[in-house]
This record gives structure tokens, sequence and C-alpha cells, in this order.
């Protein structure tokens, strides 16, 4: 199959800063795509790298682009390397759209609904704020519907965290799952602290709700002790940016890891590769956003649709962290 091309960068700022281990972000930057196919129908798709993650920067994604003709192929497409998993994905998934398997797919100028619903049935989870905003925040959530939220730690002292994580656990409702993320920011004694207070709450009595893991406690150079912490503990553990691309997901995988698998879809790398992974091995994963526009986010729930095991809670529950997209996205759009 022969593709028109043609794409446009954006930058999007946050309502409010994000804060994690790794710094705080103001503005999201990444790539819409559309391929327009030789019978006219429309695919979009979206480049949202995040290099400080795992995936290449914003000016590899670009110069990617730029060099490409204005006329490519499927073999292009499929032909992109490892060491740019957003452009996997972003090709990969504009193919998909353009194919109407989705339902979406357009022809000519007709007018794509980018906000198509999630076909989903899998519950959200809702992102709280750093610190102790988390505090005010969740109630907000809690009235749209969510009933899973994670909070990120790693970021301020450890004896303040868990001040906060007291108070939070005698806050939110007991039918509530938290989950605590820490962004590779612990260090090991650290994350041992936080496994053996969550285990001492619950053995006391003292924890009311269900603390349902603890994800990315240590930098992804310390596999074995996020493996052995894993093994020690009833509190689960998750991996996110050790697995943030899929050559990273099957090398974890193949040294053992059998426990849960936080999975970005936007920056993890190729579509088709990802599905033949999780049907082959029948992993349990986490669908998680990287605070993608509604085109990229239309293609991460479809996966995750389809390979979402034990009913977890996918975290694209980040709306709150934009302003309305449908008008800023429809505009950048028009023209491409």
């Amino acid at each position: 199959m022969r593709y028109q091309f043609k794409f446009r960068p954006y930058q999007r700022r946050f309502g409010r800063t994000l804060t994690t281990n790794h710094g705080n972000w103001d503005i999201r930057e990444g790539i819409i795509l559309r391929l327009t196919d030789e019978t006219l129908r429309v695919g979009w798709g979206e480049i949202a790298p995040i290099s400080w993650f795992g995936s290449e920067t914003l000016e590899q994604a670009l110069d990617f682009c730029r060099q490409l003709p204005e006329e490519i192929t499927d073999n292009t497409i499929f032909s992109i390397p490892d060491e740019l998993p957003a452009c996997q994905f972003g090709f990969e998934s504009a193919c998909e759209w353009g194919s109407g398997k989705w339902g979406v797919g357009s022809k000519g100028d007709e007018k794509n609904n980018f906000l198509t619903p999630n076909s989903s049935l899998l519950p959200y989870s809702g992102l709280l704020p750093a610190g102790e905003a988390a505090l005010n925040q969740w109630e907000t959530l809690w009235q749209q519907g969510y009933r899973t939220f994670k909070w990120k730690i790693g970021i301020d002292a450890i004896a303040h965290e868990l001040e906060i994580f007291e108070l939070m656990i005698h806050t939110l409702p007991a039918s509530t799952k938290l989950r605590l993320d820490a962004n590779g920011g612990l260090t090991y004694e650290e994350a041992n602290l936080w496994l053996w207070t969550c285990a001492n709450l619950k053995a006391n009595g003292e924890l009311p709700l269900e603390i349902e893991f603890i994800e990315q406690p240590l930098p992804i150079e310390q596999f074995q002790g996020m493996l052995e912490l894993s093994m020690s503990y009833e509190t689960a553990i998750a991996l996110d940016e050790s697995v943030a691309t899929l050559g990273q997901l099957a090398a974890c995988y193949q040294q053992g890891w059998r426990g849960i698998f936080v999975i970005k879809p936007g920056i993890v790398g190729s579509p088709s590769r990802l599905r033949k992974f999780c049907h082959q091995h029948q992993i349990d994963t986490v669908f998680s956003s990287v605070f993608e526009t509604a085109i990229a986010r239309l293609a991460a729930l479809q996966l995750a649709a389809e390979l979402s095991r034990n009913n977890r809670a996918i975290g694209f529950g980040i709306d709150h962290f934009f302003e309305q997209e449908e008008t800023w996205l429809q505009s950048l759009c028009k023209d491409l």
C-alpha cells in the first residue's frame, strides 16, 4: 500500500505542572501524522516521545519525518528502527486508523471525530497531583467516577510522604485502589520501607483500602533489587521505566519478571509486535498514558481493550491536566 504522508509538530501546555521524580513538565510536544492511502482513506497517527523515559527525542523523531518523501509505503513504516519506538507506534497506528478496523477511518476531507469514545469497558485510574495537593484533588476525581488512583512518591522526603500517605489512606473511601508511583526514585532501603509500611498497616488492620502496587520503586539498572522485593512482600511491584520499550519488556521477561508490566503504548514501539508478545506470554499488564492527544489515545485504548488482563484500571485518567482539547486538535489538523 502507498500513502501520501504529511506531518505537523505541536506544543501543548499542561493546565498544571506535572511533577515526578524526573522533574517538572510544563509543555507536551509531539507530532501529528496524516496518511492518505490509494483509496483516499485517511489515517491519523501521533508521535509523542518521552526521551527521559526511554524513547527517542522529539528532534530525532522530527528528523526522521523530515527525511521521508511525500509518498511512503508499508515497507517504509514496518522498517522503522527500534531506536525510534514512538515513531513505530505513530506510523503503525495511522495505518490501522486508515484501514477502518477501528470504525473511525474517513475519506477525503470528511471530518474525523478525534474524540470517538473508547470502546473499552476497562476502568480508568486517575492521576493525583504529587504531595499534599492529592488530599484535596481526589474527591473531584471520585465524583467523576474514578475508583483507582495513582499518587507520585519519591519526590519529597520519605518521612513527609509517609505522613501524607497515612492521612490519605484514612481519607480515601475504603473501596479505593491506590497505586504508588516512584518513577525509579527510591533507594532499596526506601522501597523496602514503603513495602514494609504497607505490610505492617495491613497486618495491624490499619489499612482500610487496597494498595494495588508500587510502581517502579528503583532505577532501571536495579532490576534484581526489584525482583527481590517483589518476592519478599505481598504488595505487588509493577515495572514501568524498566519496560518502556518492547526490547526492555522482552529483556525483563527473559530475566524472570512475572509481576505487573506497565505499558505505555505511545512509546513502547510497534503495536503489531506488542500484540504478538502479549498473546504469546500472557503477561499481567496495565496500559498507561504518555499525555498524548486524543489521536494517540484512541490507538492506545484499542490496544488496551485487546490486551489487558485481570481487569486492572488503565492509566488514562489524565484529562484534568489539560484544557479541553477538541477545538485545539481540530484546528491543528485541519490544514494537514
